[in-house]
């Protein structure tokens, strides 16, 4: 077994969150599985948020039900705000309350800028921010009304957004993306600071290079994975437990004290953006 292997199964064996319940979004593939295949593995309850494909959310919830986990699928376009609250009605009726929210949702619709159609524009912006302020603001709802329930957490809730490193290297050719990631990271911050006295934590997951469905070009074939190391100091591509470990931290008391700080999860891209290596 490799040292990341038993880091992860240290991690698994602590249950930092039993009792807790969590609800991810865009958790059907690629970070959001992996998160909620985490926080399951931890001891938290998970609520694996889809928008399409229900086949695959629901492999999710039945593979984390085999592993003597407990979850359930929830259907919501995170950038509908009746969609919204009727997720966090649905989980809450289920489970009695949430405790932790990992904001995930988010996509791209890529092209020069001279070339973006508004509605490219929006539909991002629409989903990957717009959504994190909804659904944000129906978890604090949330906290506030039931308050901290000193056995399950030191904190009345905990929310984590999901940025990347783009919200401070800038991308040619993803300015919707890039515009997006910026507002979470400001949006989290600010959250942050206005939620911390009443015990409610806001933090963010800045992913670099990670091994997902959506950007199989960059890794898949031994030339492009070439390529794209030449980008990572630490020189490998990320998977997806690298992020859901990172994630399961910042949802427990191990990290009590970690409010408005974004933990960039990226092998050393943010240090040096125009790394080439020396291979």
């Amino acid at each position: 077994m490799d040292m990341m292997n038993i880091a992860e199964r240290k991690l698994q064996t602590m249950r930092v969150l039993d009792g807790q319940r969590a609800l991810v979004t865009g958790a059907n593939s690629g970070i959001g599985e992996g998160v909620a295949r985490a926080l399951a593995e931890a001891g938290a309850k998970v609520a694996v948020n889809f928008v399409a494909a229900p086949e695959k959310a629901q492999q999710v919830v039945d593979e984390i039900r085999q592993a003597g986990g407990v979850a359930m699928a929830v259907r919501a376009d995170v950038s509908k705000e009746d969609e919204v609250r009727a997720m966090f009605a649905q989980t809450i009726d289920a489970w009695g309350s949430v405790d932790i929210l990992v904001n995930n949702a988010g996509l791209q619709r890529d092209a020069p800028l001279q070339e973006m159609s508004l509605r490219d524009w929006q539909f991002v912006l629409d989903v990957n921010l717009t959504g994190q302020f909804l659904c944000a603001r129906e978890a604090v709802r949330e906290f506030l009304r039931r308050g901290i329930v000193p056995e399950l957490s030191l904190a009345a809730g905990k929310i984590i957004c999901m940025s990347s490193v783009h919200d401070v290297i800038p991308w040619a050719g993803h300015a919707n993306y890039a515009a997006s990631k910026g507002g979470v990271s400001m949006l989290m911050k600010t959250m942050a600071q206005e939620l911390a006295t009443k015990k409610v934590r806001v933090n963010a997951v800045s992913p670099g290079a990670i091994k997902t469905p959506i950007n199989t070009d960059a890794w898949a074939t031994p030339e492009a994975e070439r390529k794209l190391l030449q980008l990572i100091p630490y020189y490998r591509v990320g998977e997806t437990h690298d992020i859901a470990q990172a994630v399961v931290w910042l949802s427990s008391d191990l990290s009590d004290y970690v409010n408005g700080a974004t933990l960039y999860v990226d092998g050393g891209m943010t240090l040096y953006p125009e790394f080439r290596g020396n291979g």
